[in-house]
Order: C-alpha cells, then sequence, then structure tokens
C-alpha cells in the first residue's frame, strides 16, 4: 500500500509539475498572429489580440485584450472591444505538436456597437463579408441560397461554442445622437458553423427595466448581409418601458410596460412574427395618466428585411371583453418606425373601456362611472410611433354613467335653471369626429342625445394639462321649452314692442317655445370636474336669431300666401318685420 501511495505522490507531483512550467515552456504567443488571421477571415473585419497566456487546468488560450474592427463606411472606432477572452484549444496537439485546435471561445465584458445606417443597412451587416468586399450598398443584396459556395477562408470556421457573457450592447443611427444600451448581455451557441445551422440563445437587461430573450437555431450564415441570415426562435419580453427605447416620446409624457411573446421565423430576406403583446399601464396622450387596466393585441406581422417595410395582418386589440381589430402596414425607415394602422371596433363594452380612458386624457366626473352602452370605433393612426396622430370617429349608444347629474351641473346658466335629468345620465347616442396626437385631443361635429334633456352639439379640446375648452349648444326638448326660455321671450317681447307689435303676435303666443330653446354654453375645468359656464355672446345671438325666425318665420306675399323666410338669415327675417300687409 505504502508502494502505491509513493507512486500516486509522484504522479500528482509530475502533473502539478506539468500544470506550472509546461506554460511556460510552450511559446503560445507564436500563435497570436494564427488566431488574429483565421479570426479575421472568418468575420471579414480586422481582428486583434493582446498578450497570450496558456492554463492547463482550464485547458484555453487567454487574451488580454480583443478588438474587432467596425465597417469603415460606418465608424473607425471598432465594433467590438472585450478586456479579456479564452481560447478554448486541445491541449495534446498543442504539448505535442504545437498544433492549435480551437474548441471555444468566451468573450468576457465586451462592448458592442451596432449603427443603423441610410437605407436601413447596419454595420453589422458585412460581418463574415470576404476582406476587400464589404460595402455599404443602398440595398441589401437578395440572399443567395443555402448551397450557394462560400469563400475556403470563412467557410472552415467551426467551433463547439461561442459565448458572450456580462456584455454591452449601444444601439444607433447615423442619422441621430440618440443611443440606446443594453447591458448584462448573454449570447451562448452551440456547434457554430457559418455554412450550417446552429442553436443560439440571447439575453440581455433592457433599459428603464425590463428583460429580454431569444432562444432558437440560426444559420448558415448570409455572408452577403449577415442580417439575411435564416433565424427560427422564440422571443420574450418582459416589462420593456417603451419611455426608454425611443418608440415613444418620453418628453410627451408617453409610455408602458410591454410583455411580448412570440415566435420569429426569418428567411429569404422575409421575417415573420406571430404571438400576443400586453402594455400596462399604457400612457398614450399627455395629460394622461397611467392606465389600470392593461392593453392586449394578439398580432401577426410580416416584414422584408430588404425595404424595411412590413404589414400587420388582422389582428385583435382587447381590453378586457372589448375587443378590435387592427390591420395596416409600416416601416423602419429611420429611428421611429412609421406606422399606418386602421382600428375598427363595433358593439365594444363601454364599461370594460372605462380604466383605459385615463391614458387617453380622459378622467370620468368624480364619483362617475360608466355602467353601461356600446362603442363604435373607425380609427386611423398614422405617423412615426414617437408622435402619432390618430383620426376618426366614435361613437356611444345606449349609455348609462352612474353616479352624473348632468342637470345640476347645467344649473350654473341661468337659462338652464330646473332642469332635471336625474343622479345617473342616459344617453341615447353621442358620436364624435377626434383628432388624437401626444400635445391633446380636439373632437369636433360632437353630437349627443340625451333622452332627458334634448340634443347636445359642438365641439372643443383636452389639452396637455387636461383642461377642457368645449364650445357647446344644448337643444331643449319641447317639454323643457316653456320653461327654460324665459329669457329669450322677454327678449322677443322687447323687440316686439319697439316694432309696434305685442309679444302674442310674436313668439310668446307663437310656435317657437313648442320647438324647443336652444342654449349655447361652454365646458371648462377638467374631464374629472367639469364646469359649465354661460356663452354671453352665444346667448345673446342665438336669441336674437330664434327670436326673429319666429316673428318672422310668416308674412304675407302679394299673391296673399304666406311666405317662409329663410330661418338662416336674420338680416331677411328683421327686414320682414317691417314689411306692411297689401289691403
Amino acid at each position: 500500500m505504502s508502494r502505491t501511495l509513493k507512486i500516486v505522490a509522484i504522479v500528482v507531483g509530475v502533473l502539478v509539475v506539468l500544470v506550472l512550467i509546461v506554460p511556460f515552456l510552450i511559446p503560445v504567443n507564436q500563435f497570436r498572429p494564427t488566431i488574429e488571421e483565421k479570426a479575421s477571415a472568418a468575420l471579414g473585419r480586422k481582428v486583434e489580440v493582446g498578450n497570450l497566456s496558456l492554463s492547463l487546468l482550464s485547458g484555453a488560450l487567454g487574451a488580454d485584450n480583443l478588438s474587432i474592427a467596425d465597417d469603415p463606411k460606418f465608424s473607425n472606432s471598432p465594433f467590438l472591444t472585450a478586456k479579456s477572452v479564452k481560447v478554448g484549444v486541445e491541449l495534446m496537439p498543442l504539448i505535442l505538436s504545437k498544433t492549435l485546435n480551437i474548441t471555444d471561445v468566451v468573450i468576457d465584458s465586451p462592448q458592442v456597437t451596432l449603427i443603423r445606417g441610410v437605407g436601413g443597412l447596419w454595420n453589422y451587416s458585412s460581418l463574415t463579408t470576404p476582406a476587400g468586399k464589404s460595402q455599404a450598398k443602398p440595398e441589401p443584396a437578395v440572399p443567395k441560397p443555402a448551397s450557394a459556395p462560400s469563400p475556403a477562408s470563412s467557410g472552415e470556421f467551426s467551433i463547439q461554442k461561442l459565448e458572450l457573457k456580462n456584455g454591452r450592447i449601444t444601439v444607433g443611427s447615423t442619422s441621430s445622437p440618440k443611443r440606446s444600451t443594453y447591458d448584462n448581455v448573454s449570447v451562448v451557441a452551440s456547434n457554430v458553423s457559418l455554412t450550417s445551422k446552429f442553436p443560439v440563445t440571447v439575453t440581455a437587461n433592457l433599459p428603464g427595466g425590463g428583460s429580454f430573450k431569444l432562444d432558437g437555431t440560426a444559420g448558415p450564415v448570409e455572408q452577403a448581409d449577415t442580417v439575411l441570415t435564416p433565424l427560427s426562435a422564440k422571443l420574450a419580453v418582459t416589462s420593456l418601458n417603451l419611455a426608454s427605447t425611443g418608440f415613444l416620446d418620453p418628453s410627451a409624457g408617453l409610455g408602458g410596460l410591454l410583455d411580448l411573446n412570440a415566435t420569429l421565423a426569418s428567411q429569404n430576406g422575409e421575417a415573420q412574427t406571430q404571438g400576443s403583446a400586453k402594455l400596462s399601464k399604457a400612457l398614450l396622450i399627455a395629460g394622461g395618466s397611467p392606465a389600470s387596466v392593461p392593453l392586449t393585441v394578439d398580432f401577426k406581422t410580416k416584414y422584408n428585411l430588404l425595404k424595411n417595410a412590413g404589414v400587420l395582418e388582422p389582428s385583435t386589440l382587447k381590453i378586457g371583453s372589448a375587443a378590435a381589430h387592427l390591420s395596416g402596414t409600416y416601416e423602419v425607415p429611420a429611428d421611429a418606425t412609421i406606422v399606418h394602422i386602421k382600428v375598427e371596433g363595433q358593439n365594444m363594452p363601454a364599461k370594460d373601456l372605462e380604466a383605459f380612458l385615463p391614458a387617453l386624457g380622459i378622467n370620468m366626473p368624480k364619483g362617475a362611472s360608466l355602467q353601461s352602452g356600446a362603442l363604435n370605433t373607425n380609427l386611423d393612426l398614422a405617423g412615426p410611433t414617437n408622435k402619432l396622430i390618430t383620426t376618426g370617429s366614435v361613437g356611444l349608444y345606449t349609455a348609462k354613467i352612474a353616479g352624473f347629474d348632468l342637470g345640476s351641473k347645467l344649473s350654473a346658466i341661468s337659462s338652464l335653471v330646473g332642469v332635471k335629468t336625474g343622479s345617473d345620465l342616459e344617453i341615447e347616442k353621442l358620436t364624435s369626429n377626434l383628432r388624437m396626437a401626444p400635445d391633446g385631443l380636439k373632437a369636433d361635429n360632437f353630437d349627443a342625445v340625451v333622452p332627458a334633456l334634448g340634443t347636445l352639439v359642438g365641439g372643443g379640446t383636452i389639452d396637455s394639462k387636461n383642461e377642457l375648452d368645449f364650445k357647446m349648444a344644448a337643444t331643449l326638448k319641447s317639454g323643457l321649452g316653456a320653461a327654460t326660455a324665459a329669457p329669450a321671450n322677454l327678449a322677443a317681447d322687447a323687440i316686439g314692442g319697439l316694432l309696434g307689435r305685442t309679444a302674442g303676435s310674436g313668439s310668446a303666443g307663437g310656435g317657437c317655445k313648442s320647438a324647443g330653446a336652444t342654449i349655447p354654453f361652454q365646458i371648462k375645468g377638467t374631464t374629472s370636474d367639469p364646469k359649465f359656464v354661460p356663452d354671453v355672446g352665444g346667448i345673446a345671438a342665438g336669441m336674437l336669431k330664434s327670436q326673429l325666425g319666429c316673428l318672422g318665420s310668416k308674412t304675407t306675399g302679394t299673391s296673399g300666401n304666406p311666405q317662409q323666410q329663410n330661418p338662416n338669415n336674420p338680416i331677411e327675417q328683421l327686414g320682414g318685420l317691417f314689411k306692411k300687409k297689401k289691403p
């Protein structure tokens, strides 16, 4: 037994000596030109490594520094730098014959800069292109079939494992100084070859929080343009803060948190993506506040990598049980994606949409809530995603707003004192044309039918401070006309007296009061606390037009038949008051 222990001790001692001494006996720095040459040939870029060292325990060569040049059409600065890199090697060929066989490469803490140029080309598009042929072209070349021969120098490149860990990627474009940074980037690829498929996994932390993961297969590498390399993968994004990505303009108060699960397949220059996206805490307009319910989209897109343009195929947007249909196109010419999307929804439950309204800068009045109703939409979204403009029409039907007494709000207007609408507001219909931009919302052709009151028409704006500026007119139903039109009738009596007529021959005893009064007013304040205020100039003009129309609505012509005056021409009506009947 003691003899055996001695033999073991001798063997261990020899191994320790080998581990400690052999690395100094092998001039590993002689392999630096070989490593640089092979890497440069494989990538089509100049590759430089620092001082090499050998570790027998890990079976790897170590380099102090690594630098990969950028495409000169984009930058003279390095495309990738790293403080250290480990290159796994086969030890026995290295020790016995000084033959370098690389098995794996691990790059620690790399710094990578990705730049998108005019025409959509990226600075990594020319990676693997043979040296001397790296040219930024206006349009990428059509990818060659997978069977097309590759240059021998790059086609021979093959390693068992390629890993980038603890990396940082900075993304930008030549047309803007803005940059987005992704930290803790990890890339792991196995059995990497430029001429066949290989598995790859990419993970990263996203700007502003959140995470990214891509897991699938890539290859063969398209050497004419690396962007066109076939890819099939699952994509997962968690809690991506849109305000930090450049897709939306944070200075305009836009944002939200995006979660996405999708499949991605790219082949022959076309990428197809299908999956589901959820937007939480959405904020779509300045002056709004984050929505308390998420918006989800089940989507399917096709994107042409050559034209930098895509199609959003029929997709579904959901807020609660309310669903709308999406379709359209999009382009990615520079920094911001430009979209042309149509949104159509029919009979969407208004109650489910209420919690999302704050994202649009609309808050229900204090104590009020949407209890019922159906919403129809026909909207167009157009422009860059960071300055999106939405236009179209909306309609709300058979709705009920609980806890909102419109009559009491209108009592601030003397002509509408006494109007009773109840503690809950019933709306037969409400339609309007909308224009929504990051700086506010504009409503035109506002038309509402309120059974307890009559009709409300007008239009106005909600600005970035959530302040209302609406000019409206209420046309009261017949039963409310006599009670609320008293000020208008008094004005008519005064006009009639000046003209030598009695009130009875004019509006006081005529048909105006049975038709209902039209009262102009304004809505100020905010959506959560609207203020209904008199429109003094509007009331005066409205009374004059209404009452003169009644007084002069019927006059006798030369034939003795009643002659109808133009109710929209107060000058003509005023002239009619001075006409005399023929004997």
